[in-house]
């Protein structure tokens, strides 16, 4: 077995999938492709008017594929890895190896690179040829691209989107330089190996696509075009890992998780460009007709934004402020729908309006407020950055999502108590419904966090705010002990994806043990097994709280259905069908661990855990939660937990203990020095006093 077969963060094959929508993509938050795919996206330029708007299509550069003329018997071999967020394919004779390698640089975002190398593999002084069919045309099904002069030998394309997302909105712009691909490549009989590199530079106008282009150019003759690009990724995998030792299939999925949704994201340093946000399809997918055609929704807070906080509380601003830039259309289609406040859309692009393609879910499908206040609130507890809400706008969108809903709500004086009349819950398959249950605590949780956060800003909010949260209906039913999915419910119908369970996570819902067990039993029993792959990560969460690992882990296993080999590219359903590089179930399943067997929850004022390690598992290693602005490794056995202070990072941080719930042992958190206790429950929160906003600078 190789080096590459050992390491679980390399997947290798001899072959490529037969469904090409399951290759591998790589992407750096501002580029992606899927790898041998005709096209390529860029973050925020899409085309066609509200429903029909999707990620435009930019030829790739990139798709090109090698034969060696007369040739038979070579071997093939194809690799992701993950760690170094690079596509190889490597062809080999008996005498010449072959190695074509494709990555969005990390770093320098605006880059995509294909780099081929031919090498002699025995003594010989004969010449090689390889032949090269390469897929790009200068043209696009969605953009007007015309041809610009050559620059530097390159062929130069720009061009503007055909129709804007909304009438009287700009059209945008691409700019690409790129290298042209030969027809092929030759080894000369008196080299041993050669190595070729193509270069494709990405951008907005004609004056910065030309400086990167340069700029790369520029790491090209100095050779450091692709080692700046390794050296990101290893420092990414450096501060954000999660592991396990004991379960390979596991590792392979967690580091196939982590890597599409880390390449997601643009990278951690100020970039030149306005990030759009995360769709289930991720970057490198969502054009027309496909994977939610590249749109934003609740897929990006409820399933793949926690797992960014923990690691990366930046990244997980970055977010944020999307929603924040626009809160203009949000209070737009509030206003159209006769409410006050916000309203963000279903589906999202660049502009905020409403883009999803069937009126119904834009019109009920409203929890989507709740789960983006809730995103702001976990925010909040995990960092206690005020100045986020004083002065960036977080407190904008906090503030009119409360009105939302103060507006939305009606008094019903027989029950005493507010209703929320008219909503699509989560569970898809119902579209008018009375009280959905998991609506009414999202929107619940958003007003009372308006009203706690105005308490922290010294700012006023409308009284009958506290009332409307206390008195907003929340169905239960007292005789089975559960959680109806909403008034008129029929325990036995059935349920597209996992709803009242989010309840108990990621929600946290007050509830007894044997109510949550009720609702996990009721619920899985009815849940469409066909549905959307984030649904059993949920109920895998819940099993877990209640210290089920038999039933957690019968849960979580059926996720494995949802990935294609040999790439670990996850489809939305288990048949392979819907989105492909579902980052929604990639988001859930990373949560099972990430928040599941840690028992992690972002609490008011700390950072819960209950860890609990199945079986099947020696040991589980995280790397990197930044909590409080301290970067953290928790290190969890069958008998042990130890976490270690990598650093504080940020200007300021608060100082750490950990808090045993059992014993009321505390522990000060230094770094480098370890603290290890037994496995159970227990908190980290600040050394501060409660209440205290003194915080402690970095050493």
């Amino acid at each position: 077995m190789s080096e590459c077969e050992d390491d679980p963060a390399v997947f290798s094959s001899d072959t490529l999938p037969s469904d090409l929508r399951f290759m591998a993509t790589v992407a750096n938050g501002y580029l992606g492709t899927r790898v041998y795919s005709d096209v390529m996206h860029v973050n925020g330029v899409y085309n066609g008017e509200k429903g029909d708007c999707c990620r435009a299509d930019v030829p790739s550069t990139v798709n090109a594929r090698l034969t060696i003329p007369g040739e038979s018997t070579s071997k093939n071999t194809f690799t992701l890895n993950t760690r170094t967020g690079t596509f190889c394919s490597i062809t080999e004779t008996q005498d010449f190896m072959v190695t074509q390698q494709i990555f969005a640089h990390r770093t320098r975002v605006h880059l995509m690179v294909l780099t081929i190398t031919l090498e002699r593999l025995a003594i010989s002084e004969e010449q090689f040829t390889v032949q090269i069919k390469s897929s790009f045309v200068p043209h696009s099904q969605n953009i007007d691209f015309v041809n610009g002069p050559d620059f530097m030998g390159a062929t130069y394309i720009y061009g503007q989107t055909l129709t804007p997302e909304v009438e009287g909105a700009a059209r945008q712009s691409v700019h690409m330089i790129s290298k042209p691909l030969p027809e092929s490549l030759t080894l000369l009989p008196q080299q041993q190996s050669d190595s070729w590199i193509f270069l494709t530079a990405v951008a907005d106008t004609e004056e910065r696509v030309k400086e990167c282009f340069v700029e790369g150019q520029t790491l090209v003759q100095l050779n450091q075009l692709y080692s700046s690009h390794v050296a990101a990724w290893a420092a990414l995998w450096k501060e954000s890992c999660v592991n396990v030792r004991g379960c390979r299939r596991l590792n392979q999925a967690l580091y196939g998780c982590l890597y599409y949704l880390l390449a997601a994201l643009p990278p951690l340093k100020p970039t030149d460009f306005q990030y759009i946000g995360l769709s289930p399809g991720g970057l490198s997918n969502g054009g027309n007709g496909e994977d939610y055609y590249g749109h934003i929704f609740w897929d990006q807070e409820t399933w793949m934004y926690p797992n960014v906080l923990a690691f990366y509380p930046e990244q997980a601003c970055t977010l944020l402020k999307n929603r924040i830039r626009t809160l203009p259309a949000a209070k737009c289609i509030a206003g159209q729908q006769g409410y006050k406040g916000a309203k963000y859309p279903w589906e999202s692009a660049v502009t905020g309006f409403e883009v999803c393609n069937e009126d119904i879910y834009g019109l009920k499908e409203i929890h989507i407020n709740g789960d983006i206040s809730f995103a702001f609130q976990q925010y909040f507890y995990f960092t206690q950055d005020l100045e986020f809400f004083q002065e960036d706008g977080g407190w904008d969108v906090v503030n009119s999502i409360a009105e939302f809903w103060s507006s939305r709500v009606t008094w019903n004086p027989s029950e005493e108590c507010y209703e929320i009349k008219g909503v699509m819950p989560p569970d898809e398959y119902q579209s008018d419904v009375t009280n959905s249950a998991y609506t009414a605590v999202v929107a619940k949780y958003s007003l009372q966090f308006a009203i706690e956060l105005a308490s922290h800003l010294q700012v006023p909010v409308p009284s009958e705010w506290m009332k409307i949260a206390e008195k907003i209906k929340v169905p239960f039913d007292p005789e089975k002990q559960y959680h109806p999915e909403f008034d008129g419910y029929n325990s036995g119908d059935a349920v597209k994806q996992a709803d009242v369970v989010l309840l108990g996570y990621p929600l946290m819902y007050p509830m007894s043990s044997q109510v949550r067990k009720n609702d996990l039993v009721m619920y899985e029993a009815v849940t469409d097994h066909d549905g959307p792959a984030m649904t059993w990560s949920m109920f895998a969460i819940g099993w877990l709280e209640l210290k089920d690992v038999s039933q957690a882990q019968q849960q979580l296993n059926k996720c494995y259905s949802n990935i294609q080999h040999p790439f670990q590219v996850w489809s939305e359903n288990a048949d392979g069908s819907g989105a492909v590089n579902f980052l929604t179930g990639m988001g859930g399943f990373l949560q099972t661990v990430l928040f599941g067997y840690t028992g992690f929850r972002i609490m008011k004022n700390c950072l819960h855990f209950d860890p609990i390690i199945p079986e099947d598992i020696d040991e589980l290693r995280i790397t990197g939660i930044d909590y409080l602005g301290n970067k953290l490794q928790f290190h969890l056995s069958k008998e042990q937990v130890t976490i270690v202070l990598m650093r504080p990072c940020g200007f300021q941080h608060l100082a750490l203990e950990v808090v045993l719930s059992d014993s009321g042992k505390r522990f000060a958190i230094n770094e480098g020095q370890p603290v290890s206790f037994l496995l159970g429950p227990g908190k980290i929160q600040s050394r501060c006093p409660a209440g205290s906003s003194e915080l402690s600078t970095k050493s």
